[in-house]
């Protein structure tokens, strides 16, 4: 199975120190965008299981609180699953927080897919927060057969 995970190269900027740096470009040093930061945030806070049957392949990735509408299964160019939503706190009036622990904000994981993934054959099914794609394995290429040629006497 290869199946890489695409992870973010910039691990020290999940912890980046405020805010403000990460909302745009970054102009002093050519660092990366806000959205790639938010991006690599999101995908190391997204759990996924990956699993490999003899016909398919099944990615298992926790999306809590999350509906189905909310939930984009993409496959982009090169064979690259990206699975991703978000999650926004709901706005109520007269209500002050005293402990904020549950995760806000988006969901993003990607998956390069290996060449025998037929991704004509995806499906994703979201139960109790749990959502389950599956991608089917294209059936494997025929044997070739060894091809006789005659032998002429010249």
């Amino acid at each position: 199975m290869d199946i890489r995970l695409m992870t973010p190269f910039f691990h020290h900027i999940l912890n980046a120190a405020d805010d403000e740096n990460t909302t745009g470009n970054k102009s002093n040093n050519g660092g990366p965008t806000g959205a790639y930061v938010r991006d690599s945030r999101a995908m190391a806070a997204t759990p996924a299981d990956v699993k490999e049957y003899p016909g398919s392949y099944v990615f298992v990735i926790d999306m809590p609180g999350l509906k189905s509408g909310d939930i984009k299964v993409q496959v982009e160019e090169n064979n690259v699953l990206v699975i991703s939503g978000e999650r926004k706190r709901e706005e109520e009036e007269e209500v002050k927080y005293v402990r904020m622990e549950r995760r806000m904000g988006k969901l993003m994981r990607k998956f390069a897919l290996p060449e025998n993934a037929d991704t004509d054959k995806i499906s994703a099914i979201c139960q109790d927060g749990v959502l389950t794609v599956t991608v089917e394995k294209l059936p494997p290429p025929e044997p070739k057969k060894p091809k006789t040629i005659q032998v002429q006497v010249a």
